[in-house]
């Protein structure tokens, strides 16, 4: 029924006492960042939802047209701060099909690792983080144990645990070592038990089932419709998935390695087991990926004036030691064509796109970002519309909305 027949001041909605509008959010529990709600309910029943972004403003798009393309990593990071090394493998990406620049195998195979690291951890928290919003603290104490994990494998690569600017324009900060590749086998090894063990608590749990099944639900056609992307569209049967259909890093080897994790029901509960089973699949990435590593450097050669030269180079070679020099001590910027570019990698959340104008300097000249957040959260209000207050924080978690990618 349309809002205007539920207004009581309307002569069809006059058998209505009242309508009234509540706030959910900015500092509800269940929202877990700055995302505000504005429900109109009758009863409890939610009849128009609108979401109200802008309480996490911080300017990311204008600063990436302020900062050269190795400083602007720092900003992206902090965009999904769950997720944040996929962020600057996305970024670079662009910035490097702009350049052109061809990436070392073994940058292209650590990055990939990178990716399904930071998808796994994304996928950790989104589900944690549901199982608590109703009901269940195991699953989420289960979840951030692995977490945990990674942000020390995260650690071992780049000296930072939760924002580790690590990727440069060419290659990487550095080389990773033999103790992270061991790290990596270790959570390899162990990550199934533990996500046998979060399937055990919530697959066929009663209270988690009904508050997730039939809730929220999407269909093909509309995750169409609304440009969806990730486990939002694939759980609702659209088979799309970057790392399929257009590879890049190391995809195009690793292909026969994963499968696209896909639902039919588009409801919470297919959005759930989708991430699960992506999970899965990041591992058998991963195990391909760290036994078949390449050797060689990190970075693109010192005679393309971009990467980053290794310290044998830096100490051993002059031309080496003035790339160092222009690149830290003047922050040299690079020389770029006059294009225009649009890149994007498969995220955690879905795609993450960005797109840079370039003017022919070391910056962008127009920096501008597609956040698969920003679009999944305007269909919040279609997808919770008829459902009662309780079922936000399935369809919110199901949705696993970031906030500092609204508010770009």
């Amino acid at each position: 029924m349309p809002l205007e027949a539920l207004d009581p001041m309307t002569e069809a909605g006059a058998d209505r006492e009242f309508l009234y509008t509540l706030n959910f959010g900015p500092q509800h529990p269940a929202t877990h960042t700055t995302l505000r709600l504005i429900l109109t309910l009758d009863g409890e029943t939610i009849v128009k939802a609108v979401p109200d972004i802008g309480f996490l403003h911080s300017g990311f798009e204008k600063l990436g047209e302020d900062l050269d393309f190795n400083q602007y990593v720092t900003i992206v990071d902090r965009m999904n701060y769950i997720s944040p090394v996929a962020n600057e493998i996305a970024w670079h990406h662009t910035v490097e099909k702009l350049i052109g620049i061809e990436l070392t195998p073994r940058c292209k195979y650590i990055r990939t690792i990178l990716a399904e690291l930071a998808r796994i951890s994304d996928h950790l928290l989104c589900v944690g983080a549901t199982a608590l919003d109703l009901g269940g603290l195991t699953a989420f104490l289960y979840a951030f144990n692995e977490r945990e994990k990674i942000y020390n494998i995260i650690e071992q690569a780049s000296g930072q645990r939760f924002h580790p600017s690590y990727t440069r324009v060419g290659g990487l900060m550095a080389d990773v070592t033999d103790e992270w590749i061991q790290l990596i086998r270790i959570f390899v090894a162990s990550f199934p038990k533990v996500h046998a063990d979060v399937c055990r608590l919530l697959n066929r749990n009663k209270i988690f089932v009904d508050r997730t099944k039939g809730i929220g639900v999407l269909t093909k056609e509309e995750a169409i419709n609304m440009s969806c992307t990730g486990p939002v569209a694939r759980a609702s049967g659209v088979v799309r998935d970057l790392r399929k259909d257009e590879p890049y890093l190391a995809y195009g080897d690793l292909q026969d390695t994963f499968k696209v994790a896909c639902a039919k029901a588009g409801d919470c509960q297919s959005r759930y087991l989708v991430r699960m089973e992506e999970m899965v699949q990041s591992i058998q990435i991963i195990k391909a990926a760290v036994e078949n590593l390449p050797s060689g450097p990190v970075n693109v050669s010192v005679g393309d004036k971009l990467g980053i030269p290794d310290k044998a180079s830096t100490y051993r070679s002059i031309e080496g030691l003035i790339q160092h020099f222009e690149l830290f001590m003047w922050n040299r910027q690079f020389e770029t064509p006059v294009n225009e570019v649009y890149g994007a990698n498969e995220t955690a959340n879905g795609e993450l796109g960005f797109y840079i104008v370039a003017d022919g300097g070391g910056k962008a000249w127009r920096a501008r970002t597609r956040p698969p957040s920003f679009l999944h959260f305007s269909i919040f209000p279609h997808l919770i519309e008829g459902h009662q207050i309780s079922d936000v924080p399935a369809v919110l978690g199901s949705l696993n909305i970031i906030a500092a990618e609204l508010d770009r």
